[in-house]
This record gives structure tokens, sequence and C-alpha cells, in this order.
């Protein structure tokens, strides 16, 4: 996919596409890198999603609002908008990222969508920025509950699991990769009397935690 398509598939027409390159490009690459684009979407893609919410739901109080943005942006939850709009395939990393499985790397990923978001704020303005957070979060802000979203994961998990009267999951390092700086920790979810096993990946064991509990929730949801 080159990137006049990628940007078509994420809602904007770039006036500068040095813009995306940039945004796509990791600090392992070169100097000419996102981290600034990232700092800089990040603020633009929580008021974006806090614009929504309070539009969405008037009856909210602001701790709930947060609870839910919080729930919408986060690591686990950027880094699976990345992995559905192929965001991964689209990265400039340095080789040693590419040789360690840099593009699929959750934090990387979740790096990109603010970077990207940062760069269409800076090419169409804030409109335009949350035009394209729709995009990205449309799905996720569509499908959010109020009643449950304010929680995380493992938390769901364990309440739904405890009104089923099934025993709560186990969870187990898998492995850890990387650098002790950037170290990437795999951690599997299992419920075993619902036949459920799940891998999730974060920059912490709790993330990695957080995130397969997150997948086995929503496995678990379908039975």
């Amino acid at each position: 996919m080159v990137l006049e398509d990628f940007a078509l598939r994420i809602g904007h027409r770039f006036n500068d596409p040095e813009l995306l390159r940039r945004a796509l490009t990791h600090r392992s690459h070169g100097a000419a890198n996102n981290e600034r684009l990232e700092f800089l979407g990040d603020s633009v893609v929580n008021c974006a999603v806090a614009l929504e919410l309070y539009r969405r739901f008037p009856q909210l109080t602001e701790g709930e609002l947060s609870r839910l943005r919080a729930n919408l942006v986060n690591q686990p939850s950027l880094a699976a908008v990345a992995q559905r709009f192929a965001f991964g395939d689209q990265l400039s990393l340095g080789e040693g990222e590419v040789r360690s499985g840099g593009a699929q790397r959750p934090s990387i990923l979740a790096d990109s969508v603010e970077a990207v978001v940062g760069a269409v704020f800076l090419d169409a303005g804030f409109d335009a920025a949350c035009r394209t957070v729709r995009v990205l979060l449309g799905e996720a802000i569509d499908t959010i509950d109020p009643r449950t979203s304010g929680k995380d994961p493992k938390t769901s998990l364990q309440e739904h699991l405890q009104a089923r009267k099934i025993a709560l999951p186990q969870y187990a390092v898998v492995s850890t990769r990387g650098e002790a700086h950037e170290q990437v920790f795999q951690v599997e979810c299992v419920i075993p009397q619902l036949g459920i096993r799940t891998l999730g990946e974060g920059s912490s064991r709790r993330t990695a935690e957080q995130e397969a509990a997150r997948q086995a929730y929503e496995l678990a949801n379908r039975d």
C-alpha cells in the first residue's frame, strides 16, 4: 500500500505528504523521526476523544468521562487500531528494529497513531484531525459502554467470570524481549473452563496482562 492510499484509508488527503512520511518514521531510522509529532498527536487525540465523549454522553460526570477516555486512549487500544489499519506495513524502522519485530511492537504502533494524528493536525487543523480520529477510533467509540468501560479489562473480566461462577483467569509471562530500557512482555491469559487462551503484549507486565484480559473478555462475551 503506497502512502497516498494509506492516507485515504485513514480519512485524510495530505497537502504536505512529507508530514505523513515523518509521522511513520521511528527514531531508530534517523533524526527526522516522529517523536515530536507523537508528542503533539498525544494531546490532539485526547482532546478529540474528549470532545466526542462530551457530545455523546451529556449525562456523565467529569470523572466518568475521564475513565471512558482512558479506556479508549491507551497503548493497547491504540496499538490495536494501528494493527487494524496496517500501520506496521508503513513504518520506516532502523535495521535493529526491523530484525526484532518493531513493526508489531505495541509501543511503536501506538506512538505512530498519535504521530499521524499530529501530522493531520499540522496539515489541515483540528477539525481534520477529529475526522481522522473518528475514522481510526470510531468503532471503539461507537461500541463503548459507559456502564463498564470505566473499568480496566482485568477487572471487567474478573467480574464477568465471577457472575457466571467461573474460576478466575490464570496469567503467566510467556516471554520478554528487547533491551532493558525498552522491553516487550508477552503474557498469556488462560480460562480453562471456557477453553480460552489469549496472548497480550506490552511494555510492562501489567500492560501485557491488560491486553490479554481484554482479548479474553471479548471471547468470553461471545459465549
